[in-house]
């Protein structure tokens, strides 16, 4: 792997606006966009889970792809969600949005099925199969069901445009030894960890805090590539707040409310299963962030 950041240092994972009324908010989505690449994300993950990708179509997800293809392509890395239990359905989410002009896609392992290490495998490789783009594994043990051996991250990373892997397993140490050995590029999948994922050799984050907190995860990552331990170790301390106000409950949620407290976007629709925050937990959401330090106006 030449590149060590091949897909950016901050990649927020994206919420998707959504109007009152359930459909895709195109308008508020470029908006969002780009208040996220002007306040420290270097890179957009779009239709992953955070995105609500479980509950958006394959023709909603196509014309969101192409809109931010067009508005936010020229200065940001985007990643496209190809995220399902079914392969079929997984290779056609790639297939699109490689069509549609993204920079990578992010290959979830199945989930619910629990498939054999080898089926999984078989999945990815798929994946991988129906695109020329890097591809980032994402590898979520809790939400999946099924964890990524060694033996089914080491042959997948000989797969010649699968570069990266997101680890949200929280397993900082197994980690260190995964990069060295693998070579990918590694991508921290959980917010609180990611200073640790860092000094274990990792390359970035793939972040939901990021839609209130981005520059603060960029100088905390920037510290750390600066050899700044104390800078690095202050910036993460103070995250910690926002991370435990973005995560008290269902992420994509409260990053969809703080979204809307900012004044970014003007809903915090969600589709079922996923509810909005009702108006005493978006008053608790927007306490808890500015004891956090993120500006909210009053």
């Amino acid at each position: 792997m030449n590149d060590p950041r091949p897909l950016g240092t901050v990649l927020t994972a994206m919420v998707t606006p959504m109007h009152a009324d359930g459909t895709i908010d195109i308008d508020s989505t470029i908006v969002l966009a780009n208040h996220l690449l002007d306040h420290g994300s270097d890179g957009l993950v779009i239709s992953g889970t955070t995105g609500e990708a479980p509950t958006t179509h394959a023709p909603e997800k196509l014309e969101l792809t192409r809109a931010l293809v067009d508005a936010v392509g020229h200065r940001a890395t985007l990643i496209a969600g190809a995220g399902s239990n079914d392969t079929a359905h997984a290779v056609m989410m790639a297939e699109q949005a490689t069509e549609a002009g993204v920079d990578g896609v992010l290959a979830l392992v199945p989930y619910y099925s629990k498939p054999s290490q080898k089926g999984v495998v078989a999945h990815l490789r798929a994946i991988a199969g129906a695109t020329d783009l890097p591809v980032m594994l994402y590898d979520i043990p809790g939400r999946t069901g099924i964890a990524l051996s060694d033996g089914s991250l080491d042959e997948l990373a000989e797969v010649a445009n699968i570069v990266a892997n997101k680890d949200a397993t929280a397993d900082v140490a197994a980690a260190k030894d995964r990069i060295a050995r693998t070579g990918l590029a590694w991508y921290s999948g959980d917010d609180p960890l990611t200073l640790e994922f860092m000094r274990a050799g990792a390359a970035g984050v793939v972040s939901v805090s990021a839609h209130v907190a981005g520059e603060r995860i960029a100088a905390m990552i920037a510290a750390h590539d600066a050899g700044d331990t104390g800078l690095a170790d202050s910036l993460h301390d103070a995250l910690l707040p926002v991370h435990d106000a973005i995560f008290n409950g269902p992420g994509a949620s409260n990053a969809k409310a703080a979204m809307q407290l900012l004044g970014v976007i003007p809903s915090r629709h969600m589709r079922l299963p996923l509810l909005p925050l009702d108006d005493d937990e978006l008053d608790a959401l927007a306490a808890a962030l500015r004891a956090a330090g993120v500006p909210l106006t009053p």
